[in-house]
């Protein structure tokens, strides 16, 4: 009995002591008292803030992922608790600082698998190719497939596509897929073909093209996707293992390069990846994941829910139809044919009345929609297309978007305004494509191509990516293009087709909140604003004060993410 009385005593007290506490955390909410936070203090910076109206900035407070308090050292300091015990302080030793760049274009998922695979970027030559291919044979098993990726032949002496027999040469027992710079074109050997049960009688698939020698037979070369994956379906998944392998190797290179954001077209099974990254806390870039157009809307709806569409770090986003080809191929679609080539106007990959009836679905369905194209021609359809959605469902914020828009008819420009169309360019794309683009379409179509100062004279807003792999992820190249239209090593004077260079601020802009805005996450980040994501860089110059010569030489010190720093260079 007196040990039951001790109990309810103890009891008593307890609950007595659980209505104070509880009363506490009551006033605590009722004075608008919180949980005191982690806050680090970002001080002595010059702090490009991305915001015309205060454009600088010395300090910031970062909490909870984003910046709770940014300007003069002073209020930073003094107004924002930067002077409590125990705050934790970086110095920033006077370095240049600004918004992450948010990459609007990038295939993730292919840069993890060009990792693994053969380098071909830069080769100068067949020969050299073969040279690659046959050090791959050598660490591969008798017919295990050898893939690789990054030629450009318009850096070869005769400029010619390869074909089977220079990759028969090297390697008769492993069946052999290599991809182009561009990803729009491939060449494959015999026994690639053979397992593709591809031969002098396969016709051309919708949408894409098998290459015919004068015999009839095929050369080995597939153009788009159509025709290409007639021999990637042969190739076994990777592990996932592997699969992770390469995208931790492709998302240090992200980091490194100061991109805290990216907006990506890969496969679902890379999208997993990045979900297993996150659930482990090893993720290092925000990433919005584009579905694919030719799915069928309920695997959509289906992935779209997987996926979710809300959470800050990973979700999924806009529908991807790729609707031509590319310039350096000549498979971009051309409304007239290619000045070097009058045989062929390029690639239109789908019907247009499918187009037009499969995206009224889709947008209906409330996707936002994304539509590579690069010829005049593919680039007109897209607009056609999107007008037809808007006329078929009414109005609404639907930012849909057309992927590179690298050759525009002039009568086209005001109508990407008009349909409130985004224009989602890779200036970088400009750098590598001068050395041809002109004998490719002529000295008239070209002052529509790489249009960027057009486009904002015309009000189209401008989401700026790399297109990685296919370009360097490294936007300081992009911001080099933009200010300069000039080749790498420099030159030609003035830049090329001048009259399209863009401003520094403009360049800067569409790199990070122009790509915000193209995600529907304006406000959220590409400025250094309190209650935006703390989401920044810190370089080893000024990119306002060196000459645009020096910005591909600039280093990344210190990429942060939602207040982490995921890479710390010297």
């Amino acid at each position: 009995m007196r040990t039951g009385g001790v109990r309810l005593r103890l009891a008593s007290a307890g609950f007595t002591l659980g209505v104070l506490l509880w009363g506490a955390l009551c006033a605590q909410e009722s004075t608008g008292q919180e949980k005191p936070k982690h806050t680090v203090f970002y001080t002595h910076g010059r702090i490009y803030t991305n915001d015309p109206a205060t454009p600088w900035a010395e300090a910031m407070a970062v909490a909870d992922e984003k910046i709770t308090c940014i300007g003069k050292m002073d209020h930073v300091l003094l107004d924002c608790g930067g002077s409590q015990e125990g705050a934790e302080t970086v110095n920033l030793g006077g370095h240049f600082v600004m918004p992450g760049f948010n990459d609007a274009h990038v295939h993730l998922g292919s840069a993890g698998a060009d990792a693994l695979a053969v380098e071909l970027r830069g080769v100068t030559s067949p020969e050299e190719m073969q040279k690659r291919v046959t050090e791959a044979v050598a660490h591969h098993k008798e017919g295990e497939w050898i893939t690789g990726s990054g030629w450009d032949h318009t850096l070869w002496p005769d400029k010619r596509f390869p074909n089977r027999q220079q990759l028969d040469a090297v390697s008769p027992n492993n069946p052999v897929i290599l991809t182009h710079i561009s990803g729009h074109v491939a060449v494959a050997n015999s026994l690639a073909l053979k397992k593709a049960e591809i031969d002098k009688s396969t016709p051309n698939p919708p949408g894409g093209e098998i290459e015919h020698d004068g015999l009839g037979e095929p050369t080995g070369m597939l153009k788009e996707g159509a025709a290409m994956n007639l021999v990637r379906v042969r190739i076994p998944d990777p592990s996932v293992e592997e699969r992770r392998k390469g995208i931790e190797i492709a998302l240090a290179n992200v980091a490194r390069s100061g991109v805290t954001s990216l907006q990506d077209n890969s496969a679902w099974e890379d999208f997993q990846v990045y979900q297993q990254l996150k659930e482990e806390g090893e993720l290092t870039a925000r990433i919005t994941e584009w579905l694919h157009f030719n799915d069928s809307l309920n695997d959509l709806q289906d992935k779209r829910a997987q996926g979710g569409t809300k959470d800050p770090w990973l979700k999924t986003g806009a529908l991807k139809a790729v609707t031509d080809g590319a310039l350096g191929s000549r498979t971009a679609a051309m409304l007239e044919p290619y000045s070097d080539d009058p045989s062929t106007t390029g690639i239109f990959t789908y019907d247009p009345d499918k187009l037009r009836a499969m995206a009224i679905e889709r947008d209906k369905a409330g996707f936002q929609l994304n539509f590579h194209a690069i010829g005049d021609r593919a680039n007109r359809i897209a607009l056609d297309v999107f007008e037809a959605v808007r006329k078929a469902n009414g109005p609404r914020d639907r930012r849909d978007r057309i992927e590179h828009a690298q050759v525009v008819a002039p009568m086209d420009f005001q109508r990407f305004a008009e349909l409130k169309v985004i224009a989602s360019m890779q200036p970088s794309h400009q750098t590598t494509d001068m050395r041809w683009a002109e004998d490719r379409i002529g000295s008239e179509r070209i002052k529509g191509a790489y249009a960027w100062n057009t486009m904002l004279k015309n009000g189209v807003r401008l989401a700026f990516g790399t297109d990685y792999p296919v370009e360097p992820i490294s936007p300081f190249r992009g911001l080099y293009a933009c200010v300069t239209r000039e080749r790498p090593q420099g030159g030609p004077r003035n830049g090329w087709e001048p009259q399209e260079k863009i401003s520094f601020s403009d360049c800067i802009r569409a790199y990070t909140s122009g790509s915000a805005y193209a995600q529907f996450e304006e406000g959220k980040k590409g400025e250094l604003e309190s209650g935006e994501y703390a989401d920044f860089i810190v370089l080893s110059d000024d990119l306002t004060k060196i000459r645009p010569a020096q910005y591909t030489k600039v280093r990344v010190l210190r990429t942060v993410v939602g207040g982490k720093t995921v890479y710390q260079g010297n």
